[in-house]
């Protein structure tokens, strides 16, 4: 279950990658289009306007169109074999499942207190594809995706007699799926306003307990992290109507500039935006970090500490991937880990109490184009007490990080016995992150990996999400420990039960096609 519970959540990441680009250029021209910067250049009417109202329409799509990016997403790292072609059936069957709805909401809408003509938000429908249907968002299409996936392992192959072999492959998953998603649109029907009022009552937990529910998100994003199941705290409220319509990140986009043009203090604006702070950790947490690690170093290690530090910080500052120095102490130091867990929810709880809010889901990049250009003209102050206590939380990182490490001498990078081998100091892992265009490189790693893994012969199946490999193999006790893999350059390693996750770094959808191809070469030879 944990297996299958691991490899679900990687797959989410695949149509869950391309909002961080949208995001930006919806950031950008909500700039570009406000009239209190660009003055008479962005009035109505001009070419200036226009030019960037066509890129914001453009930019719009994977949020107007999210439950059929999940839809197509899933399979890319769920189906076993043909994952385009299980896309493609994905597709056709989610849509037939919303035609079907349709027309059994046209004729007994009624019975389940649903009114197909009505237009108000609660009405409880949206338009997919042109089609009337009720407003599942992304938990619909999963469901969808899951079960086209689950046909598709399970009969894609199915022999058929020789006068319907035309119907064989995808042909016969749409086939049986046409019966499924008549059974799972009666039952949609029935089931789905109960879900909807349910997901109300959470909406209004989270926001009648505050400040303690805000806090218990920020620690789940981060406890969950080594498990990979952080996918399924943050996914719900970001991309589902948990807390808004639409999710915080589509309606942060969608009423960015609303928010650019007033005044009013953005928390009064937008007060789920507590839940948009969990990249706060990775600009002002993650470098509090890294300097209590250098600063506690052995003075003859110092220099290749910050040869480790200064990247894996930089990658988090900038580009919002934290992996690589949360995981430097993970394995050393599990009560570092927590504490910076610890810290993350009470940095998220006492920015959201000082007014901040937004969408701070990646790094500084991400940051500028969301947040400070496009409406920094009229709420800078809100940014200022944003960045002092960023700063004043960087201080803090470093001081507790610190005092722990030198109480309990913990073992972190810098600071191993002169006897042990520093497999924590990654100058191999850098080295060939840099460098793993190179194919030989990229091969010679791939091996290693293999070989940590038990061998080809151990590993059932390979995927990955961001930043690492989800291995399923046969006997966990064959696969080496975390000091095997970092010595040939990996992050570490993270086994529960048969499922193993390698971290690799950002690479890792490429390391784990290079894996794969030499798992497919050595079973063709075998």
């Amino acid at each position: 279950m944990i297996q299958k519970i691991q490899k679900f959540g990687a797959a989410m990441l695949a149509p869950v990658l391309l909002f961080a680009f949208s995001g930006m250029i919806v950031g950008i021209t909500v700039l570009f289009t406000n009239q209190q910067i660009f003055g008479s250049l962005a009035a109505e009417g001009t070419l200036w306007l226009q030019f960037w109202t066509i890129v914001n329409k453009g930019a719009w799509t994977v949020f107007n169109q999210m439950p059929l990016l999940f839809v197509v997403g899933l399979p890319i790292g769920l189906a076993k074999k043909e994952q385009a072609r299980c896309c493609m059936e994905a597709l056709v069957l989610y849509l037939t499942f919303n035609y079907f709805v349709n027309q059994i909401l046209t004729y007994w809408g009624s019975y389940v207190g649903i009114a197909m003509d009505s237009t108000a938000k609660t009405s409880g429908l949206t338009s997919v594809a042109g089609i009337r249907t009720l407003d599942t968002g992304m938990l619909g299409a999963i469901v969808i995706a899951g079960v086209v996936v689950w046909l598709h392992n399970r009969f894609y192959e199915t022999e058929l007699p020789e006068c319907l072999a035309i119907f064989r492959g995808s042909c016969f998953i749409c086939m049986i799926g046409f019966v499924a998603m008549l059974v799972l649109a009666g039952a949609f029907v029935i089931i789905w306003p109960m879900i909807q009022h349910g997901i109300s009552m959470v909406q209004q937990f989270l926001i009648s307990t505050g400040n303690f529910g805000l806090w218990i998100y920020g620690l789940l994003l981060k406890l969950l992290l080594p498990f990979g199941m952080h996918h399924f705290v943050y996914a719900p409220i970001e991309f589902d109507s948990v807390l808004v319509d639409g999710g915080t990140v589509a309606y942060w986009a969608q009423h960015l500039g609303e928010f650019a043009q007033s005044t009013e203090p953005l928390k009064e604006l937008f007060p789920a935006g507590g839940f948009g702070l969990k990249g706060l950790v990775k600009v002002f947490g993650v470098p509090g970090a890294a300097l209590a690690i250098y600063s506690t170093a052995k003075p003859e290690k110092k220099k290749i500490v910050a040869g480790l530090l200064i990247p894996a910080t930089l990658t988090s500052i900038v580009a919002g991937v934290t992996e690589p120095l949360e995981y430097t102490f993970l394995f050393v130091a599990p009560v570092l880990f927590v504490i910076h867990a610890v810290l993350s929810a009470t940095l998220m709880v006492v920015s959201y109490s000082l007014g901040v809010v937004g969408s701070f889901g990646g790094g500084l990049i991400d940051w500028a184009a969301q947040n400070y250009i496009p409406l920094g003209a009229n709420h800078w102050q809100m940014y200022l007490i944003h960045i002092l206590v960023g700063l004043v939380f960087v201080g803090i990182w470093f001081v507790v990080f610190r005092t722990v490490i030198l109480k309990f001498n913990l073992k972190t990078p810098g600071r191993e016995d002169d006897d042990a081998t520093e497999v924590s100091l990654k100058t191999k892992a850098d080295y060939q992150a840099k460098t793993n265009h190179k194919k030989a490189e990229k091969t010679a790693y791939a091996k290693q990996i293999i070989e940590a893994l038990g061998g080809p012969e151990n590993i059932l199946e390979v995927t990955n999400c961001m930043t690492r490999l989800r291995v399923s193999v046969k006997d966990a006790a064959q696969v080496q420990g975390n000091d095997y893999f970092r010595s040939i350059g990996a992050h570490g390693v993270v086994k529960v039960g048969n499922a193993v996750q390698v971290i690799v770094g950002v690479n890792a959808p490429f390391i784990r096609g290079t894996v794969n191809e030499l798992l497919d070469s050595e079973r063709s030879v075998s």
